[in-house]
C-alpha cells in the first residue's frame, strides 16, 4: 500500500487494509521506534506483543557512548537482550544501569526506553528469536527494491512500483517457508497466544474499572457540591 510518510494515521490505514484483506492479530510485530508505527501497532493490533528492533537500539545505543566505553557496554547490553527469559534479562539490565547510570545517563536512558518491547521476543521458542527480534527482513526488502530500481533512469509509476515490491515480497516468503516450525514449538506458541490474550483482557479490565470509579468519582463530587 503506498503511503507518503510512517504517521500514525498513515500506518493504521495500512494495517486496518490488511486486516480488511485477512490479517488477525499477530502474535508479535517487530518495529523500529517510529511514534507513528508504534501507536498504530498498539490500537490496530492489542493483542499482539511488540518488539522493538534490537538493530536499531544497538545503533543508538552506540551514538551515546564513548568509543572506549561501548565494547563492554555492548556485550553487557547484549547478554540482556539474548538472556534465556525475560526475567534474567530484567535482572542483568538493573546491573548495567547499576554501573552505568552515574557516568553514562544518557545511554542508559536509551537503553531503559522501552526496554520490554526490547524483550519481547524472548517470550518465543529459541530457534524463532533470531528471525524476530530486529526489522531486518524487512529492510531486506528494501535493499532489493532499491537495487532494482537503481537501474531504472526514470520513476516509471506508483503501480509499477508496487509490483515490483509485490514481486520482492513473493520471493522472500518462499524463503520463509523453509523455517521448521517443530510440534513442540506450536505447543508453545499456542500457550504464548494465551497469555497474550489474557494480559489483553486485564488490561481491558483494569480500564473499564478505572472509567467507572471515575464516573462513581464523578458523581459523588457532583453532589457534594
Amino acid at each position: 500500500m503506498a503511503g507518503s510518510k510512517e504517521d500514525a494515521e498513515t500506518v493504521m490505514a495500512f494495517f486496518e487494509d490488511m486486516k480488511l484483506r485477512g490479517l488477525s492479530d499477530p502474535m508479535l510485530v517487530t518495529s523500529d521506534g517510529a511514534p507513528g508505527i508504534i501507536k498504530a501497532i498498539e490500537v490496530c493490533f492489542p493483542r499482539a506483543a511488540r518488539q522493538r528492533c534490537l538493530a536499531h537500539r544497538m545503533r543508538n545505543l552506540a551514538a551515546k557512548l564513548p568509543e572506549d566505553v561501548w565494547p563492554e557496554f555492548k556485550v553487557r547490553a547484549q547478554a540482556s537482550y539474548h538472556a534465556p527469559s525475560r526475567a534474567i534479562a530484567r535482572e542483568l539490565a538493573a546491573g548495567l544501569v547499576a554501573d552505568y547510570g552515574k557516568d553514562h545517563e544518557r545511554a542508559v536512558a536509551c537503553f531503559m526506553d522501552d526496554f520490554e518491547a526490547c524483550i519481547a521476543h524472548l517470550r518465543f521458542p529459541v530457534t524463532h528469536r533470531r528471525a524476530i527480534r530486529t526489522t531486518n527482513l524487512l529492510e531486506r526488502l528494501f535493499v532489493e527494491e532499491r537495487r532494482r530500481l537503481k537501474i531504472i533512469p526514470n520513476a516509471f509509476g506508483e503501480h509499477a512500483v508496487l509490483k515490483l515490491m509485490f514481486g520482492a515480497m513473493t520471493r522472500a516468503a518462499e524463503r520463509w517457508r523453509s523455517v521448521k516450525v517443530t510440534d513442540f514449538e506450536r505447543r508453545q506458541m499456542a500457550a504464548i497466544r494465551k497469555e497474550l490474550d489474557d494480559e489483553y483482557e486485564t488490561q481491558v479490565g483494569t480500564r473499564m474499572m478505572s472509567s467507572k470509579d471515575g464516573t462513581v468519582a464523578k458523581k459523588s463530587s457532583k453532589i457534594r457540591t
